[in-house]
C-alpha cells in the first residue's frame, strides 16, 4: 500500500490517520463518560486543527529524515562530493523519491558487481599473461645460457662445437628479439598507437606476393599454394597494405606449418557487396573444439611442441586479430580435426 507512495502521501495519510484517531477519541469520551458532550461542528473543528498540526509536523519531520537517510546513501554510492547546496527544504515531496534511491542504489550494486567482475577477469588474464610471457622467455634465455656457460667451460677451445653453440645461442637471441618485438608491436596496437595507411589495392596482387616469399617454405613440405576455383577474382580494397601483409603471410605461414605434407593452401575471395570476404584454408590438422575460442590468445598453442620446433612466438595470430580489429574488421575461424582449418577476415571493399 505505502511502496510507491510520495512523501507528501505519506504525510496525508500519517495526518489523517492521527486527526481521526484523536477526534474518535473524544466522540468515544464524550459517548461512554458524558463528562463533556461534545457537538459535531467542535470534532471538526478539532479534526481539523489536529489535522494541520499533525500535517505541518510529520511534512518537516519525514522530509529531514528522508533528507539525513538519502545524503547517507549518496556518500555510499556517488563517488563525487555532494553539491553543496543539497539541502532538505530541496527533497521533492511530491515525487515518488525513495523509489528513486532505491533504483539507484541497484543501479549502484549492478554497476560494482559488473566493475569487480571485469577487475577479476583483468587480474586472470593479468596473471596468466605473466605466466605465459616467462615461460616463453624462460626457454630461450635457458639455451642461451646453458651454450654460454659450456663455451666459457672450455668448449670454446674445441673446433667442432664452439661454432655450433655459438650458432644455436644467436638463433636463441633471435627468437627472443622476436617476441619482444611482436609484444611491442601487441601493445602499439592496443593502445591505438599505431597508425594506419589506408589506402587502394588489389588484394589479389598482394596476395601473389605473399605466394612468392612463401614458397620455398611450402617446397619444404611439399604444400601447393592455389586459389580457390571460382574466388580468385582480383578485387580491390581499402586498408593498410604493410598491415594486411603481414596478415596474409602469418595466416598462410601457418598454413603451411601445420598443414599435411603434400596438402594444399587455399586462399579465396568472396564480393559481399561493401566488403571482401579473405579466406585461407589448409587440409591439415585442425583445430579441436575446445581450442577454437582461444586460437587468437597470446602464446596460445594447439600443439606446443611442434610449435616451438617449428619457430614462430605464439603472438602471430593474437597480431593479426589485432590489425583485423584496427581496421574495424572481423576474423573468425573454423576447423575440424583431421579436415583442415579456415580462416576468415573481411576487408573494406574500394
Amino acid at each position: 500500500m505505502f511502496k510507491n507512495q510520495s512523501p507528501r502521501q505519506l504525510t496525508l495519510i500519517s495526518a489523517f490517520t492521527s486527526s481521526a484517531i484523536i477526534s474518535l477519541l473524544l466522540v468515544l469520551i464524550s459517548t461512554f463518560t458524558r463528562v463533556m458532550m461534545i457537538s459535531p461542528v467542535e470534532i471538526a473543528i478539532v479534526f481539523a486543527g489536529t489535522f494541520g498540526a499533525s500535517y505541518f509536523a510529520n511534512y518537516f519531520f519525514v522530509r529531514y529524515y528522508i533528507f539525513r537517510k538519502i545524503k547517507l546513501i549518496y556518500k555510499v554510492i556517488h563517488r563525487h562530493k555532494l553539491p553543496t547546496d543539497f539541502k532538505a527544504a530541496k527533497i521533492q515531496m511530491d515525487a515518488d523519491i525513495l523509489t528513486q534511491v532505491e533504483n539507484e542504489v541497484d543501479q549502484w550494486a549492478e554497476e560494482n558487481t559488473r566493475e569487480l567482475e571485469e577487475l577479476e577477469k583483468l587480474a586472470t588474464y593479468r596473471r596468466r599473461f605473466i605466466g605465459d610471457v616467462s615461460h616463453e622467455l624462460k626457454t630461450p634465455i635457458f639455451n642461451i645460457q646453458g651454450f654460454i656457460h659450456t663455451l666459457l667451460d672450455g668448449a670454446i677451445n674445441d673446433p667442432q662445437v664452439n661454432m655450433q653453440y655459438l650458432q644455436r645461442a644467436a638463433k636463441n637471441v633471435d627468437r627472443l628479439q622476436a617476441i619482444v618485438e611482436d609484444l611491442e608491436t601487441i601493445n602499439k596496437l592496443e593502445a591505438g598507437q599505431m597508425i594506419l595507411d589506408l589506402r587502394e589495392f588489389d588484394i589479389r596482387d598482394l596476395t601473389d606476393d605473399v605466394y612468392s616469399d612463401l614458397e620455398m617454405k611450402a617446397r619444404e613440405r611439399n604444400i601447393r599454394l592455389t586459389y580457390k576455383e571460382g574466388a580468385n577474382q582480383h578485387f580491390r580494397v581499402r586498408a593498410d597494405k604493410e598491415s594486411i601483409r603481414q596478415v596474409l603471410i602469418n595466416l598462410v605461414h601457418n598454413s603451411i606449418k601445420y598443414g599435411r605434407e603434400g596438402g594444399i593452401t587455399k586462399v579465396s575471395f568472396y564480393d559481399m557487396e561493401s566488403y571482401i570476404l579473405l579466406e585461407v584454408s589448409d587440409n591439415g590438422i585442425g583445430i579441436e573444439p575446445e581450442h577454437l575460442p582461444h586460437v587468437f590468445d597470446r602464446f596460445f598453442r594447439v600443439d606446443k611442441s611442434r610449435s616451438r620446433e617449428a619457430g614462430g612466438t605464439g603472438l602471430g595470430l593474437s597480431i593479426v586479430k589485432h590489425i583485423v580489429e584496427a581496421h574495424k574488421q572481423t576474423i573468425n575461424v573454423r576447423s575440424n580435426p583431421g579436415q583442415g582449418s579456415t580462416f576468415g577476415l573481411t576487408l573494406e571493399k574500394a
